[in-house]
């Protein structure tokens, strides 16, 4: 069997159009690193496996869906692991919390394994973005830059399946 993170230079994803939408505000908890594009494609996946444990044990929390925000900085970036919940009381130590503003965004499906999902980011960013009508929304302090939703048929195991990224967006 191939490894598919050996795959990502040559993943180039055909994007379908988006779909927009107003959403918000959405309450998250989670778990926090910091990485470069370096360090982020194993980085991710070992917080991943620290989180995913708590998933379906966590008071409050809105299910069948997470979550992974993305905040940009520079050459770093912040990443929060993380589910919605309806109430964020009495996290567990190293947790946090993040209040996601409402605002428009534009959705788009995320077609292959988790490994290659930043070639699809680099596309609407690249492909996207310059022939669209929209601009990227102004980020308020402490909101994600975009964020990727993994919906309830997303397969833990194989990694892949019922994934969407969401960027905002204003006209």
């Amino acid at each position: 069997m191939s490894d598919p993170s050996k795959n990502r230079a040559t993943f180039a994803p055909t994007l379908a159009p988006p779909r927009t939408t107003d959403r918000g505000p959405i309450q998250l908890v989670g778990i926090w690193g910091r990485y470069t594009g370096e360090t982020a494609p194993t980085g991710i996946p070992i917080l991943w496996h620290r989180f995913a444990q708590h998933i379906g044990n966590i008071p409050d929390q809105v299910p069948h869906v997470a979550y992974g925000l993305s905040f940009m900085g520079g050459k770093d970036f912040e990443y929060l692991a993380g589910v919605e919940v309806t109430e964020a009381s009495n996290l567990p130590e190293g947790w946090s919390r993040v209040n996601v503003p409402a605002q428009r965004y534009a959705i788009f499906t995320h077609p292959g394994h988790v490994s290659q999902i930043r070639a699809t980011i680099e596309a609407v960013g690249t492909q996207w973005l310059p022939v669209s009508k929209y601009r990227p929304a102004k980020i308020p302090a402490r909101a994600p830059n975009f964020f990727e939703r993994y919906g309830p048929a997303f397969d833990p195991v194989a990694m892949s399946g019922d994934t969407e990224i969401w960027f905002p967006i204003e006209s």
